[in-house]
C-alpha cells in the first residue's frame, strides 16, 4: 500500500517520478502527488490515479533534477486532494512524502497547535513534517539532525523522502516498518518502496533497515540510525529484469501471472529438486535442518492468500513430517500472547517480504526463543533480513493484486521444506521420497496442461458473471483451495463468496442453496472422493448449480454436475497446485466480464505495510 518514488540527480526528475509511480501503481492507491524544487518547492497532487496527476501537471514548470512523488492509500483522512501526498511544513521550505502511520500523530498535533503551527489535511504525515520543522527551529540544529531527532520522538511505522527548499542538494530518506530501497547510479540516486520504478535505471540497490537515515548530498549517500551510529551502505545486485514487470502483450498482469506458473514453479524448484537423483538441496535453511526435525511443533503464520498456503502445507508437514503444525493469522497471533517455547519453529509467509502483521508475528516468536524460518518472494525485503534463514520462492515479480504466482511457488516451496525434513526424520522411507520428487517434478507440466482449460471456462464464466454468491466446497488437501477459490472471486469480481470444507456443509452453508447458487466442488481423486460425491448429491437434490473440478479421466461426477473442468492426475499433496489454476481463470474471466479493475480492485493493496 502506497508508493515512493524520488529521484536526486541530472535527469529530469517528473519524468522518473510519474514513470516509477506507474510503476507501483498495482501496490494500490486512491490519489497520486509530486514534490519539484523548480527552484520553488513546489507541490501537484490530485485524487484518483497518476495518469490524473499527469494531467494536472501538464501545463505547469516542471523542470527539475530533484523531486518526490507518492500515491496514496488512504488511513488518516478520506481519498482527496488535500490530504494526499507530499505535504509542506508550516514555512512551505520543507515537502515529505510518507508511507506508514504515525500513531501518537495526534498528541505531537495538540503540541504543534499550542505553537501556532495550521494544517491544512487530515493526515499524520503533515504532522510529522511540521514536527520536523518546528525540532529544526526551536533547537537550532540542521534538517538531517531534526529528522533524526523527531524520529526518537515519534511512534509507528514510516518511509519518508524529504526535500528543503533551503538546501537543495538535499534529500533525507528515512524507515522503520515499512519499505524503502535506494537505487545507486552514475552521480544519481533513485529512491522508491520497492525496486520496479528502479530496475530501468540500475541494478545497484541499498536496502535501508529499520531505523536508518539515509542523507543524499551531491553525489554521496551516508547512512545512520536514530541513534546517530554511522553505518556503510550495503549494495545489492537486483535479480530483476524489466520485461518481467511488463504486461508482454496480456490485458491484464494477473493473466500474465496465472499463464506465468509454469515456469515461476520451475524456477522455484530448479537448482533444489533432483527426482532422478532423489536430491533435494535447500541451501537457505540447510543449517536449521537438525532444528526443524527436532521440533516440538511449527507455526505458520501468514495473511491472505499466503494463509492459505501455509493450511496445505499443515496437512503436508503433518502427514509426512509427523510434526504438529498450527497456522495463525498474523494479525491474531501478535494480539492473544500465544503460547510460545524455545522448541517452536515459526515459518513466515508473505509474498512482499513486508507484510506488517507477519513481521511483527516473527519479531514476538524471535523474543520468546522461538527458530523463525521465513518464506517469501523478494530479495532483501524485511522479511528475509530478520528471518533466521530461509527459502526465497523466486516466482519473479507478481504486480496484480490478487496473489496467483506467489500462491503456487509458495506451496511448492513448503512441499520441498517438508519433504527434506520427512526424509532428515526418518518419517518417509526412501522410496516413497523418491515419488514424491517425481509427482513435484511434473508440477509444471501439469500446471500447463490445467491452463488449457481456459476457453472451457470462459465459457463457464459467461453463465455465472451475474451471480450474487458463490459457494465452494473441498475437503482434505482441497478444503484450502476452496478457501482460496472464495477469496479469488471475491476480492476481484465484487461478489460474496465463502470457502468451507464440503463435511460442513449440512452445519449451515446448505441452507443457502438453491437453483441461484452456483457451488464449486474440488472434487479431485483422494481419500475423500467419495465423500465429496455424496456432498454433491445433495447440493444437486436442492437444485443447486454445480461447477466440478476433476481428476482427468473422471466417469462418475461428470454425470451429476452442470460443469466439469478436468485437471491432470497427481499426488493429493499436490493436487491443490493443479486444482487452483482454474479458480483463478474463473475468478478472473468473471471479473473481466463484470468491467472490474483486476489488476487494481478496489480498496486493496498489494503488500498490506501497515496495520
Amino acid at each position: 500500500m502506497c508508493g515512493i518514488v524520488a529521484y536526486k540527480g541530472h535527469r529530469q526528475a517528473e519524468e522518473i517520478i510519474i514513470k516509477g509511480l506507474q510503476r507501483l501503481e498495482y501496490r494500490g492507491y486512491d490519489s497520486a502527488g509530486i514534490a519539484l524544487l523548480t527552484p520553488e518547492l513546489s507541490i501537484y497532487k490530485k485524487k484518483g490515479k497518476v495518469a490524473e496527476l499527469q494531467a494536472h501537471i501538464a501545463d505547469q514548470n516542471t523542470q527539475s533534477t530533484i523531486g518526490i512523488g507518492h500515491t496514496r492509500w488512504a488511513t488518516h483522512g478520506e481519498p482527496n486532494d488535500v490530504n494526499a501526498h507530499p505535504h509542506y511544513s508550516q514555512t512551505k521550505d520543507l515537502a515529505i512524502i510518507h508511507n506508514g502511520i504515525i500513531e501518537n500523530y495526534a498528541s505531537v498535533k495538540k503540541e504543534l497547535v499550542a505553537h501556532g503551527h495550521e494544517f491544512t489535511s487530515e493526515t499524520d504525515t503533515e504532522v510529522l513534517i511540521h514536527f520536523i520543522e518546528y525540532i529544526q527551529q526551536s533547537n537550532n540544529v540542521d534538517l538531517v539532525e531534526a529528522v533524526r531527532l523527531a524520529l526518537k520522538r515519534v511512534v509507528g511505522a514510516y518511509a519518508i523522502a524529504i526535500i528543503s527548499k533551503n538546501d537543495p542538494d538535499l534529500m533525507i530518506a528515512a524507515r522503520k516498518g515499512s519499505p524503502l530501497v535506494i537505487g545507486l547510479g552514475k552521480n544519481e540516486f533513485f529512491l522508491a518502496s520497492d525496486a520496479t520504478p528502479i530496475v530501468e535505471y540500475t541494478n545497484e540497490v541499498v536496502y535501508l533497515n529499520d531505523n536508518e537515515i539515509a542523507v543524499i548530498r551531491g553525489n554521496e549517500l551516508h547512512i545512520k540510525n536514530t541513534d546517530d551510529v554511522v553505518s556503510t551502505p550495503e549494495i545489492t545486485l537486483l535479480d530483476l529484469e524489466l520485461e518481467a514487470i511488463e504486461k508482454g502483450g496480456y490485458d491484464h498482469f494477473m493473466l500474465k501471472e496465472i499463464n506465468e506458473q509454469p515456469r515461476s514453479i520451475n524456477d522455484c524448484l530448479r537448482g533444489r529438486l533432483n527426482a532422478s537423483e532423489g536430491q533435494l538441496t535447500l541451501g537457505g535453511i540447510s543449517d536449521y535442518l537438525s532444528k526443524l526435525r527436532q521440533a516440538d511443533r511449527i507455526i505458520i503464520a501468514a495473511c491472505g492468500t499466503s494463509w492459505h498456503a501455509g493450511l496445505v502445507a499443515e496437512y503436508i508437514f503433518e502427514e509426512f513430517c509427523r510434526i504438529p503444525v498450527e497456522v495463525e493469522y498474523a494479525s491474531e497471533f501478535r494480539y492473544r500472547n500465544p503460547v510460545i517455547h524455545e522448541g517452536d519453529i515459526l515459518i513466515a509467509i508473505s509474498q512482499s517480504g513486508e507484510t506488517a502483521d507477519t513481521l511483527a508475528a516473527m519479531e514476538l516468536a524471535k523474543s520468546r526463543g522461538a527458530t523463525v524460518l521465513g518464506v517469501c518472494n523478494v530479495v532483501g525485503s524485511s522479511i528475509a533480513r530478520i528471518s533466521d534463514a530461509g527459502v526465497y520462492t523466486h516466482a519473479g515479480p507478481e504486480i496484480g493484486v490478487a496473489s496467483t504466482k506467489a500462491f503456487t511457488a509458495q506451496l511448492s516451496v513448503l512441499s520441498m521444506i517438508a519433504l527434506k525434513v520427512a526424509q532428515q526424520k526418518g518419517t518417509i522411507s526412501e522410496t516413497r521420497f523418491r515419488e514424491m520428487l517425481a509427482h513435484l517434478e511434473q508440477i509444471p507440466a501439469k500446471v500447463e496442461e490445467a491452463l488449457k482449460s481456459e476457453e472451457q471456462i470462459r465459457g463457464i464464466s459467461e453463465l455465472y458473471q451475474d451471480a450474487k454468491n458463490f459457494l465452494y466446497l473441498g475437503r482434505g488437501y482441497n478444503f484450502p483451495v476452496a478457501l482460496e477459490g472464495a477469496l479469488k472471486l471475491k476480492e476481484i469480481s465484487y461478489i460474496h463468496a465463502e470457502g468451507y470444507p464440503a463435511a460442513e456443509m449440512k452445519h449451515g452453508p446448505i441452507a443457502l442453496i438453491d437453483e441461484e447458487m452456483p457451488v464449486c466442488f474440488i472434487a479431485t481423486r483422494d481419500g475423500s472422493y467419495d465423500k465429496v460425491v455424496s456432498n454433491i448429491q445433495e447440493v444437486k437434490a436442492r437444485k443447486g448449480k454445480v461447477i466440478a473440478i476433476v481428476s482427468e479421466g473422471d466417469v462418475l461426477i461428470p454425470k451429476m454436475v452442470d460443469h466439469v473442468i478436468e485437471v491432470p492426475n497427481t499426488h493429493e499433496a499436490f493436487m491443490p497446485l493443479v486444482a487452483t489454476i482454474p479458480l483463478q481463470l474463473l475468478s478472473y474471466h468473471i471479473a473481466v466480464m463484470r468491467g472490474c479493475n483486476v489488476d487494481q480492485p478496489r480498496n486493496l493493496a498489494k503488500s498490506v505495510t501497515v496495520e
